[in-house]
């Protein structure tokens, strides 16, 4: 198993005084709870106050200043651009989507940190929403560009159910370390700061639902892709955003240099999921990791998982909904498990089929609002000093808050439980083995004699040691990837095999749960970056080949 050597002073927050001056009066102005309210008459599950929650939901922060507040932590970025064309408004009952402005006035403009104050730099730091076709269709985009040097190489993060891009504030400077990338960071459509359309579909047939709500996110992405003149780029995704990213990779081949799948929904098969009743067309999800404290999973270590597949899980997946795997390893032959499962609580089964997001409580219960929010933000980012930690539950707060729209997309993906009702396992393993035109093109009309196979792309499983996703599911999908590529090099020539790149590998990152790239993002900052080499010289050695092949020939 591959292992990654971390180096965690290099990647240090170590420059909190370089940070925005401006980043610690924002968290006090809105209103960060007091430690005796951390500890409240329910033990603390609702820590914020209700004279606190009270004064943060009539002050309503709207979502630009809270990315903007936690976008101030990021290392030598001062001011961190951020456009105001989305989320400068409170959501309104009277609009059925989130507010989009094309006033010139609330474009960002771009922010340079140069080699004085930034010791990586220079690079440049954008933030800004990309129309896209139909009617209000746009994608909020956070960017960080190297300046001074070629760029030839693209990375897209994409972040997990109900998120946004500012989640990765942990991330940002270190990824963009690397010579020759530019970073993106994109909002799902319907989610964060992108805009929020009316969520419909129009099937009736069980898997077409499935693949119409796919489609809902996946073909915005493709779109964003052409916009910005990408024609390959590694692509990132967490959680449901990992699910989203092995969608794509199926349905858009031939574009994608390297797949990332930090903790993704998903892959496992399970009996019920799979035969569950979809939710009424007119309906979304319920979806919580409240239960655990992140404190505790950064500080701790899971013997369950041997020291030489760190740094590539708890066993344990969605509300405890699956019994804990004994031990941590390969996946049996057996890829589609009968999955025992421990039965679900009823309120929760009801609100998921009945299509009522977390988020549409939190909207509902208005002053109410900030103290739910504050039973998950006090666990999730109870490792993280109180300033980052209450900058980013105001900024989840002001994202859950938002008009409803790709959240209720969840319930066609998953069914209670978060088991995918259409299993990644059951198809992961055609990721880089698709039909394409020999322009490369996957929607081109040559005749299927002209057509030829892409030649694998790797894919990279990250879990965190403390992740309540079953990483099971993930070894499985390695074996799968693997197996798949033995087969189809049995038959290739010996320039296909050479050219092969399809692969797959499980990590683990050290003290991490599901959100791994938050709770131990030192190491996986260090491990980003060592794909994103390999990536950089996987390209350079095809290049060589290419240039020798044309020298030989001519």
């Amino acid at each position: 198993m591959a292992a990654a050597t971390t180096n965690g002073s290099s990647d240090n927050i170590r420059t909190r005084s370089q940070q925005s001056p401006l980043a610690s009066q924002r968290a006090k102005e809105i209103n960060a709870p007091t430690e005796e309210n951390r500890k409240g008459k329910f033990g603390g599950f609702f820590t914020l106050g209700y004279k606190e929650g009270f004064s943060q939901w009539w002050a309503n922060v709207p979502a630009a200043a809270a990315e903007h507040a936690v976008l101030s932590y990021i290392p030598y970025l001062r001011k961190p651009p951020t456009h105001a064309q989305t989320g400068t408004t409170p959501p309104s009952t009277d609009s059925p989507s989130m507010p989009v402005s094309d006033t010139p006035a609330r474009e960002a403009v771009p922010v340079r940190t140069d080699s004085i104050t930034d010791p990586f730099g220079p690079r440049q730091w954008q933030s800004q929403l990309v129309k896209l076709s139909g009617k209000d269709r746009a994608l909020n985009e956070f960017s960080i560009e190297r300046l001074d040097e070629p760029k030839d190489q693209d990375l897209v993060i994409l972040h997990g159910y109900g998120a946004g891009l500012g989640f990765f504030y942990r991330n940002f400077e270190g990824l963009s370390r690397v010579p020759g990338w530019k970073v993106y960071a994109l909002d799902l459509l319907g989610m964060g700061r992108s805009s929020r359309p009316p969520f419909r579909l129009h099937s009736k047939d069980r898997q077409r639902s499935i693949t119409e709500a796919e489609d809902w996110f996946i073909d915005a992405l493709e779109e964003w892709r052409v916009k910005k003149n990408l024609d390959r780029f590694t692509l990132l995704g967490h959680s449901l955003g990992g699910y989203m990213a092995v969608a794509y990779a199926l349905k858009f081949p031939g574009h994608l240099n390297k797949l990332i799948l930090a903790s993704p929904v998903g892959i496992p098969e399970d009996p019920y999921a799979i035969n569950a009743e979809m939710p009424d067309p007119s309906s979304s999800t319920l979806t919580n990791e409240v239960y655990q404290d992140q404190g505790a999973t950064t500080e701790g270590s899971n013997p369950n998982i041997p020291d030489s597949a760190k740094t590539a899980g708890d066993n344990n997946n969605f509300l405890n909904a699956r019994s804990k795997a004994q031990k941590a390893g390969p996946a049996s032959d057996d890829t589609t498990p009968s999955a025992p499962r421990r039965p679900l609580p009823k309120w929760l089964t009801y609100l998921w089929d009945a299509n009522i997001s977390p988020f549409s409580i939190v909207r509902w219960s208005g002053p109410l609002g900030p103290r739910f929010v504050s039973g998950w933000t006090s666990r999730r980012f109870s490792h993280l000093p109180p300033e980052e930690a209450q900058a980013l539950h105001t900024y989840a707060y002001s994202l859950f808050r938002q008009r409803g729209s790709g959240e209720y997309a969840l319930a066609y993906i998953l069914a209670p439980g978060a088991f995918a009702r259409s299993p990644l396992i059951r198809r992961i393993q055609g990721v880089g083995r698709q039909m394409i035109a020999p322009d490369g093109s996957a929607t081109s009309s040559v005749a299927v004699a002209q057509q030829r196979r892409e030649n694998g792309v790797p894919v990279v499983f990250l879990y965190g040691e403390q992740d309540w996703m079953d990483i099971n599911g993930g070894y499985a999908a390695e074996q799968k990837i693997n197996e798949e590529r033995e087969r189809v090099l049995k038959s290739a020539t010996a320039e296909e095999q050479q050219n092969d790149r399809g692969a797959a590998k499980c990590l683990i990152i050290k003290n991490a749960g599901h959100h791994v790239y938050l709770d131990g993002w030192e190491e996986f900052n260090e491990v980003m970056r060592q794909e994103m080499v390999d990536v950089s010289k996987r390209n350079e050695e095809a290049l060589g080949r290419r240039k020798d092949d044309g020298i030989t020939k001519g």
